[in-house]
C-alpha cells in the first residue's frame, strides 16, 4: 500500500492507504476527524466539503493519493485558539443549522465562497450553495448566516 502524506489542519498527516481510498475516508477513518460527513456517496450533497489548497472540494470525489502534499483544512481546523471562525459564529448566531449533518460542508463552502466573492448578495449565496443539500432548514437561516459572516469579514 502506498503512503500518502499531506498537511491537515496545520499538522503533518500520513498513512498507508489503498489506491482506491477517498480523501473523505482518509480524513474520517485514518485521522479520526469525523466532522467531515459522508451523506450521499454520489457527490450530490456537499456534506463532505473540505478545503484543499484553499479551495472547497467535495472530499468524496477525490482520492487521498490525489491530495499528496496538499494543505487540507477540515471543519475542525477552522476555529483558532478557541475562537470560532466568523462563519461558524454566524451559523450559531443566525441558527443556520438544525440537525447539523450538512453544517460542516455548508460552512466550508461558505468560507470559500466569501473568500472568492467577499461582496456577495442573497442570489449569489443561493447559487453557490447549489451543490450542498440541507433537508431540515429550508436554507433561509443558512443564507442569512453567510451574508452576515460576509459583512463581518469585509
Amino acid at each position: 500500500m502506498p503512503v500518502v502524506s499531506m498537511t491537515v489542519n496545520g499538522k503533518p498527516a500520513s498513512a498507508d492507504v489503498e489506491a482506491r481510498t477517498l480523501l473523505v475516508q482518509f480524513i474520517r477513518e485514518q485521522l479520526g476527524l469525523t466532522g467531515t460527513h459522508v451523506g450521499c456517496d454520489t457527490s450530490q450533497c456537499g456534506a463532505c466539503v473540505v478545503h484543499v489548497d484553499g479551495r472547497a472540494v467535495k472530499s468524496c470525489t477525490m482520492l487521498a493519493a490525489q491530495a499528496e502534499g496538499a494543505e487540507i483544512v477540515t471543519i475542525e481546523g477552522l476555529a483558532k485558539n478557541g475562537e470560532l471562525h466568523p462563519v461558524q459564529a454566524a451559523f450559531r448566531e443566525h441558527h443556520g443549522l438544525q440537525c447539523g449533518f450538512c453544517t460542516p460542508g455548508m460552512i466550508m463552502t461558505a468560507v470559500d465562497m466569501i473568500r472568492r466573492k467577499p461582496d456577495i448578495d442573497e442570489e449569489t449565496v443561493r447559487d453557490e450553495l447549489e451543490g450542498n443539500i440541507c433537508r431540515c432548514t429550508g436554507y433561509h437561516n443558512i443564507v442569512k448566516a453567510i451574508l452576515a459572516a460576509s459583512r463581518e469579514m469585509r
